[in-house]
């Protein structure tokens, strides 16, 4: 598919759906370097959303197979020797080789070591930092008061420290009850960056362990079908968000919500996209 042809422009309700075809019809294989807890939950939520899996996280593998994938995840959620040696190759084999990769930057702020890990990671200029509004705050040197991985923070207290962010990355994404999307829009002649807010979503979300890592790995996933990083994140920030809100009907409790998100990731089509998808867009000066 040639980039010309690729989703892009504003990021609108029908960009979403253009976007969310193209991530159907072409599946790109997304690398997925995750924690040992939701590895399996990622793996299934890629596959659910349309695209491909692959779990490769070992030093031997990783930077050359990074080169290939269409998009890679890097997630810092359990990370371990090797694991951050294969870190390392497959974002520097990502950027080197032009391929979209994203940063989740867990814990980053309120554990010292791997604060530094994700401070060499960003070295690599990852295409999408994604977090939540604690960790955004404290991969940026500010105090997000992180708890853990846990956001204690609104997101819009995290919006300056997105904006610092942007210096090494092309869009940045807080995550919380309305997550909000930072970042340049490729096409647009204002100085300044885009501010995208995506409401809906459900409140078992943070009940259910992985789905911000599953999101991490979807917003990789857009990422490879759609030009403007910022629409990318956009795209599955929406897709993500809708299927949230479809669980939610179905679900008596965490277990069964994980269980009804990974359907309705797979449900969701451009009628739902119109009649539920949630995003505002503002102007933040130069």
């Amino acid at each position: 598919m040639g980039m010309s042809e690729q989703p892009g422009g504003e990021p609108t309700i029908d960009m979403v759906i253009q976007a969310h075809q193209a991530l159907k019809s072409q599946k790109p294989l997304v690398q997925c370097l995750t924690n040992n807890v939701t590895v399996n939950l990622v793996a299934n939520a890629l596959l659910a959303a349309g695209a491909t899996p692959a779990m490769i996280d070992n030093p031997e593998e990783a930077g050359r197979f990074a080169t290939q994938a269409d998009a890679v995840l890097v997630n810092l959620g359990t990370p371990q020797g090797d694991q951050v040696k294969a870190m390392h190759k497959a974002a520097s084999g990502a950027h080197q080789a032009g391929k979209p990769w994203v940063l989740d930057p867990i814990g980053a702020g309120s554990m010292t070591w791997r604060h530094g890990l994700a401070l060499e990671l960003l070295e690599h200029r990852p295409t999408v930092v994604r977090g939540n509004a604690s960790e955004i705050m404290g991969l940026a040197g500010q105090d997000g008061s992180a708890r853990g991985v846990d956001s204690a923070m609104s997101p819009q207290s995290a919006v300056n420290a997105a904006r610092e962010l942007l210096i090494q990355a092309c869009t940045v994404s807080a995550s919380g009850p309305v997550d909000m999307l930072l970042g340049p829009l490729l096409d647009r002649h204002h100085n300044g960056p885009a501010l995208v807010e995506i409401g809906g979503g459900s409140d078992w979300q943070p009940r259910v362990s992985g789905t911000g890592c599953a999101l991490g790995a979807i917003i990789a996933a857009y990422c490879a079908v759609v030009r403007d990083p910022l629409c990318a994140a956009v795209a599955a920030h929406v897709h993500v968000a809708v299927a949230a809100e479809l669980a939610e009907e179905h679900a008596q409790g965490p277990g069964s919500f994980a269980m009804a998100w990974l359907d309705a990731l797979d449900q969701v089509d451009e009628h739902l996209l119109r009649q539920r998808g949630l995003i505002a867009v503002r102007w933040l000066d130069a």
